[in-house]
Formats: structure tokens, C-alpha cells, sequence
């Protein structure tokens, strides 16, 4: 056996039949999901249950979020759009053009991970907008959160249906699924 041959076993670029492909998607959209704009969703649970200092130390760690999101935007925006842009048109070129399913797999998770960063930010200039504190705040992060998650299930089920669709096609023989003649 040659090193290629070897290091292709390995490694196994066919994204959609490892297992590790479908842990790393299912840890992305828990952690996006639980971090709402940075701030950990417990932390909103609890604040809304609890109160008091709770909700003073979601206050602030809400604030200190949103500044550094929209401080981020400010400073370098344009240049995470435009390399972000670049790199996805990039993934779905090489990946539904050129048919590298390593691209197809970065690109079905890049994607709805680059409209999430979109829709915080939008949420973060709300926040700093209005200022809600309390029961409006808590309802922010929960319809962010609810968003975020409709995005994720959606995200999912299109990459598990493409990814079916790939090891099927990869598995099954071309004369079994196209007829002869």
C-alpha cells in the first residue's frame, strides 16, 4: 500500500458516511443553540425565574455581549462578510459544482452558521437600540433562541437528506439505479 492510499482510509474525506461528521454537526447546533448571543440560556432561565441578582448578572453579561458584537461589526464587518462570502461561494462551487463532498459537508454547516451570525447581530443592535431590561429582555433571547433553533432543525434535516442522498449514491452501482439500455 502506498502513503496516499493510507492516509485516505485514515482520514475518509466522504464527510457524510462518518460518524464524526454527524457528532461535530450535532455539538455545533446544541452549542449555537445554548449560547444566545454569547450568553449562556441558563442564565436567561434562571434570571427570569429567580430574579434579583440573576437578572442583574444577565443584564450585564447581555451588555458586555452586545457591545463586543456590534464593536466587532463596527471594526472589521465588512471584512468578515466579504471573506465569508468568498469562502462559502468557494465551499459550494468545489462542493455542488465539482462534487467534493468535503466542501458539501463545510458548506451545509457554514451556511446556516453564517445567517445565525447575521440574526444576532441583527438582535444585538435591537438590544442596544431599545435597552430592555426584564421581562422584555427574556423574551428577546427566547424568540432568538427559538430562531435559531427553527434554523438548526432545518439545517439538520437538509444535511441529513443530502447526506443519504450522497452515501446512496456512492454505494449503490450505476447499473442498478439507472436501467441498461
Amino acid at each position: 500500500m502506498d502513503l496516499f492510499s493510507t492516509l485516505s482510509e485514515a482520514i475518509n474525506l466522504r464527510s457524510f458516511s462518518n460518524l464524526w461528521y454527524w457528532i461535530m454537526l450535532a455539538v455545533v447546533w446544541s452549542s449555537t443553540t445554548h449560547w444566545v448571543l454569547g450568553v449562556p440560556y441558563d442564565m436567561v432561565v434562571r434570571a427570569a425565574s429567580q430574579g434579583g441578582e440573576a437578572e442583574a448578572d444577565l443584564n450585564d453579561i447581555v451588555r458586555v455581549n452586545v457591545n463586543r458584537i456590534l464593536y466587532i461589526s463596527q471594526m472589521s464587518g465588512l471584512w468578515i462578510v466579504g471573506f465569508g462570502t468568498f469562502f462559502l461561494t468557494l465551499l459550494g462551487l468545489t462542493g455542488f459544482v465539482y462534487g467534493v463532498q468535503l466542501s458539501q459537508s463545510v458548506f451545509l454547516v457554514a451556511f446556516p452558521m453564517f445567517i445565525v451570525g447575521f440574526l444576532s447581530l441583527r438582535t444585538a443592535r435591537r438590544l442596544r437600540r431599545d435597552g430592555p431590561t426584564g421581562k422584555a429582555l427574556h423574551k428577546i433571547l427566547q424568540r432568538h433562541r427559538l430562531v435559531v433553533q427553527g434554523i438548526g432543525v432545518v439545517s439538520v434535516f437538509i444535511t441529513a437528506l443530502w447526506g443519504m442522498y450522497q452515501n446512496l449514491n456512492y454505494m449503490i452501482p450505476d447499473h442498478i439505479i439507472r436501467p441498461l439500455g
